[in-house]
């Protein structure tokens, strides 16, 4: 069934002298299976959206729609409790949401939470650890000896082990080295091949290009452009007016039509730069 927004706006502090409005009218759904990608600028209302999509906010006005459960501003924190077990969010830096003694207990944490048994819970974040490349020889551990990204890693294990069918990742390789980055990315990879339904905020268009099959382009709290990342990232000019950038191999490509070389489309990836340039 996946997720549906319809007609949602959201207001932070409404009723208050400090009130701003994030986001206006947002329609879109994010089906199931798939790798939906949002780009935008700080404030283009991105985050709130994320957090919609979990249950951490309710609409202003609209609905989410999440499988059967409809989230409305009237909507009450146990009709929501649900919504969070399908959905798991990852911050920006899931590693400040650590709170545990040892590593094992602070992954166990979450499926206890939802009623699970502490076995089971166990057994769920040693699974979920080895998954995300966590070794047996840590899970006794204090979370917060542990390096930046093995941090990252506990913390993403955590949500993984609340088993959701939605994963939700703001800005999931802030701050990590490329080959940090490039792990975490292939780990996210092979979830969604294995079925897990990824939406993604990124200011990486190259992370679009490579992974992502549906694209939101939003702007001060609108949908500005959305589709498929190569149908999308054609639009140069447009992207790069609202200044976001495209795939480097994109914009390679273009500079390159510009001084006469033909192709069909602008490709996205190096492997589809390769092919139109060897077929051309």
């Amino acid at each position: 069934m996946g997720i549906h927004l319809k007609h949602v706006s959201y207001t932070y502090q409404a009723g208050t002298p400090f009130e701003g409005r994030a986001l206006f009218d947002i329609n879109l759904e994010i089906k199931d299976g798939s790798y939906t990608a949002f780009i935008g600028h700080t404030g283009s209302g991105k985050s709130t959206i994320m957090q919609l999509l979990n249950g951490l906010h309710v609409p202003t006005q609209g609905q989410v729609e999440v499988d059967d459960i409809v989230i409305t501003a009237k909507s009450k924190n146990k009709d929501i409790k649900p919504v969070r077990q399908k959905v798991g969010l990852v911050f920006q830096f899931p590693e400040s949401q650590l709170f545990d003694e040892t590593v094992l207990k602070d992954v166990a944490f979450g499926p206890q939470n939802f009623g699970v048994s502490k076995e089971e819970a166990e057994r769920l974040a040693r699974e979920k650890l080895a998954l995300v490349g966590i070794s047996e020889d840590l899970f006794d551990k204090n979370p917060f000896e542990l390096s930046g990204g093995q941090m990252r890693r506990v913390a993403i294990a955590g949500i993984l082990a609340m088993e959701p069918k939605v994963l939700v990742l703001d800005e999931p390789t802030a701050g990590l080295d490329p080959k940090g980055r490039k792990e975490l990315m292939t780990l996210f990879k092979n979830l969604h091949q294995q079925g897990m339904t990824i939406v993604l905020v990124t200011h990486l268009m190259d992370d679009v290009a490579d992974y992502a099959d549906y694209v939101y382009v939003l702007e001060a709290g609108r949908i500005v452009c959305s589709g498929e990342p190569k149908t999308v990232f054609q639009g140069v000019d447009f992207l790069e007016s609202k200044q976001l950038g495209v795939p480097k191999i994109t914009k390679f490509a273009q500079r390159l039509v510009a001084r006469g070389l033909q192709l069909e489309s602008l490709p996205i990836t190096i492997e589809e730069f390769t092919q139109e340039v060897s077929h051309g």
